[in-house]
C-alpha cells in the first residue's frame, strides 16, 4: 500500500534518525572528553552514566519506538508483530532510565549529596514513574489477547496521548538538567562566559530539542498512520457493531429474507393450487 507524501516521510524519518544518533554521540562526547569518562564506583564518573543513558534510551529509543508504527515497509507485517516490538523497544528505553536513575542515588549517596530536591528530579522521576506504568498498560491491555475490545477501544486515545505527554515530559526534564549540570559544574571558567563545553552541551540541548519536534511532527501527520488491516474487528466509536461484523450480519439478513420470501412463495402457490382444486371440484358437482 502507497503512503501519502512518502518522499516527506522519507526525509523526515532520516533527519530524524541522524539528529538522535547525532545527540548520543554528543552526549558520549560531552561525558569522556569534558567530564573524565565513565565508571561504577560512586564517584563522578558512576553520574556520567546518567547523560548518557538517557539520552539513548530514554530519548532516542522511545522516540524510535513512537514512531515504529509509521514505517510503510512494516505495513505488510502482522500486527502482532509490530506490538511486540514496540513493547520491546519501550521496555529496553525503561530499563536504560531505571538504571541511569541508579546510577544518579549512587553518586549522590556516596557523596552525602540529597536526593530529590529540584525541579528536575521531580519531573524526571515523575516521568519514569509513568513510563513504566504505561508500559505495564499497553502490555496487559494491547499485547496480551485478554482484554475485551472494548477496553481497547477506550483506553487506546489515552495510550497514545499519555504516551506523547510522557516523551515530551522527558525531552523538557532532559533540558533541565543538562543546565542543571552545567551550572554546578563549570565555575572556572564560568558557565556564563561560554566555555567550550557550554557551547557544545547547549548544542547537545538543541539536537535533543529537535528530535523530539521531529517525532511529534512525523506521528501526528494522519496521512502517515499505519491503515487498519482488513481482517481486523474493531469497535465503532458510536458504539454499534464492530467492523466486519456489520456486513456479514447484513449478509445474514439478505439470506433471511430472502428465504422468507421464497417460503411466502411456495405457500402463495400452494394456496392458489388449493383454490383451484375446490374451483374444479365445486364446477364438477
Amino acid at each position: 500500500m502507497a503512503m501519502e507524501g512518502y518522499r516527506g516521510f522519507l526525509g523526515l524519518l532520516v533527519s530524524a534518525l541522524l539528529v538522535g544518533f547525532l545527540s548520543v554521540i554528543f552526549t558520549l562526547v560531552w561525558v569522556l572528553h569534558y567530564r573524565e569518562g565513565l565508571g561504577w564506583d560512586g564517584t563522578a564518573l558512576e553520574f556520567n552514566w546518567h547523560p548518557v543513558l538517557v539520552v539513548t534510551g530514554f530519548v532516542f529509543i522511545q522516540g524510535i519506538a513512537i514512531i515504529v508504527y509509521r514505517l510503510p515497509w512494516t505495513w505488510k507485517c502482522s500486527k502482532l508483530l509490530m506490538k511486540s516490538i514496540h513493547a520491546g523497544l519501550n521496555a529496553v528505553a525503561a530499563i536504560l532510565a531505571i538504571i541511569s536513575l541508579v546510577a544518579v542515588f549512587d553518586f549522590h549517596n556516596a557523596r552525602n549529596i540529597p536526593n530529590m530536591y529540584s525541579l528536575h528530579s521531580w519531573v524526571g522521576l515523575t516521568a519514569v514513574i509513568l513510563y513504566i506504568l504505561q508500559l505495564l498498560l499497553g502490555f496487559f491491555v494491547f499485547l496480551l489477547p485478554w482484554a475485551p475490545l472494548s477496553l481497547r477501544a477506550l483506553l487506546m486515545p489515552i495510550h497514545v496521548y499519555s504516551g506523547l505527554l510522557v516523551f515530551g515530559t522527558v525531552i523538557a526534564t532532559v533540558l533541565m538538567g543538562v543546565t542543571e549540570k552545567l551550572i554546578f559544574a563549570l565555575k572556572n571558567p564560568a558557565y556564563s562566559t561560554f566555555p567550550p563545553e557550554g557551547v557544545f552541551t547547549n548544542t547537545l540541548g538543541l539536537l535533543i530539542l529537535v528530535f523530539g519536534a521531529l517525532i511529534f511532527w512525523i506521528v501526528t501527520r494522519p496521512q502517515w498512520k499505519r491503515p487498519k488491516e482488513p481482517s481486523s474487528v474493531l469497535l465503532q466509536p458510536n458504539g454499534g457493531a464492530p467492523e466486519g461484523m456489520e456486513g456479514s450480519m447484513a449478509m445474514n439478513f439478505g439470506n433471511m429474507d430472502k428465504s422468507d420470501s421464497e417460503l411466502n412463495s411456495e405457500a402463495a402457490a400452494r394456496k392458489r393450487n388449493i383454490t383451484l382444486d375446490e374451483a374444479g371440484q365445486r364446477s364438477t358437482m
